[in-house]
């Protein structure tokens, strides 16, 4: 019975990889028109709490952009910070830079569940654009990050734009470890969108209407859950009718942002991601994510079996050699585009951890609490 099962969980897996590589070479690189003038303006959202060291270099990259100022906007909105981070942001005396406090927006000593979530929808309210774009303070924009937005928003009438996200990948196991995994997501989230395999984002490069979050009424009844500022929103707005969600593939729209720096802070950052899942009605990625889920599963539960029974053990390693394949051949394309290939020779090496990673975070993600900011949430 185990083995049977083992082999439909395999020959499933092997058959999403190959489904994600067929949707990944499938999405078209989107390329900006020589003569695009944007008509857009821009309001550009960054909730921040305790980002001394990245906000400066989050507003230096944006200001840098080749997009015209007079239409463009940035919001950054301190989240009870305690190193001096509103301070960074009010020192750009510019017209177009402004912060707002979160707390000059809630009753003393009020307790919320999303303070990301209230903050930008504080900032959203403020805004004077048409399009919302949110990112976080520790991400570095290329100077086309803007352009490229406005132009298949404005080609394409997108009620929401997903745009691609990558981490500066260090050599040390850890950061290898994010910059596979986290490429690996961000490939499935192009190939989920090109196959309608699920939807998928991350709100480091997100932009929206700011006419679709009115009328779905923003975080409205999705604001008692911490995280999900970006998926559930997304959803929110799919339901719209006539909803356009466009993905925009090019590698001069991602945003690059740091891995977390320790062990702690990434499963905790894992946990916090994996908490949203199954929080909105979308079958077909809650029954990809069992599948994934149930696939990781099998072998913790093959090496237990291997105490009794030695033929599950290689049965175990059969199946991660498979996994080990499987994976690569969708990686290879998505690592050129993010320009990563140098990093897949350590990906064999590193099967271990993912797999203990997603059935503890997948976990914990229903069942557990995390940190994050320096706060405990359930």
């Amino acid at each position: 019975m185990l083995l049977n099962i083992c082999l439909l969980l395999t020959f499933s897996y092997v058959l999403l990889m190959l489904a994600y590589r067929y949707g990944w070479k499938q999405l078209k690189d989107f390329v900006l028109p020589a003569e695009f003038q944007p008509l857009t303006f821009i309001s550009v959202i960054i909730p921040a709490r305790n980002e001394k060291e990245n906000i400066g270099a989050c507003i230096e990259s944006i200001l840098a952009q080749k997009y015209p100022l007079g239409q463009l906007e940035i919001i950054v909105v301190d989240d009870h910070s305690e190193d001096g981070t509103a301070e960074i942001v009010n020192e750009y005396a510019m017209e177009n830079v402004s912060c707002l406090k979160l707390a000059d927006y809630l009753e003393p000593g009020q307790k919320i569940n999303s303070y990301k979530k209230a903050a930008i929808s504080k900032g959203i309210g403020a805004a004077k654009g048409s399009l919302i774009i949110t990112t976080d303070a520790d991400c570095i924009a290329p100077n086309a990050w803007l352009m490229h937005i406005a132009a298949i928003h404005e080609l394409e009438q997108s009620q929401m734009v997903i745009a691609p996200v990558n981490f500066i990948t260090g050599h040390s196991i850890l950061e290898m470890f994010q910059g596979i995994d986290f490429m690996s997501m961000q490939g499935i989230t192009a190939a989920a969108y090109s196959l309608k395999l699920g939807k998928m984002c991350n709100g480091a490069n997100l932009a929206f209407t700011k006419a679709a979050f009115e009328e779905v009424r923003g975080y409205e009844g999705i604001d008692t859950l911490a995280s999900g500022d970006d998926y559930l929103l997304m959803m929110k707005i799919s339901k719209l009718p006539d909803a356009k969600i466009s993905y925009l593939k090019s590698p001069y729209a991602i945003i690059s942002t740091k891995p977390q720096p320790d062990w702690g802070s990434f499963f905790q950052q894992r946990i916090r991601w994996a908490s949203k899942s199954g929080k909105y009605n979308d079958f077909k990625l809650t029954a990809i994510l069992l599948l994934v889920y149930m696939f990781n599963l099998a072998f913790p539960v093959l090496l237990v079996g291997s105490f009794y029974n030695t033929d599950l053990f290689f049965v175990a390693l059969l199946m991660l050699g498979i996994k080990i394949l499987a994976e690569f051949f969708f990686l290879i394309p998505v690592a050129r585009f993010y320009n990563e290939e140098w990093v897949l020779k350590y990906f064999p090496l590193l099967q271990p951890l993912h797999i203990s990673y997603i059935v503890i975070a997948g976990f914990l993600g229903f069942w557990g609490k995390y940190s994050w900011k320096g706060r405990r949430v359930k």
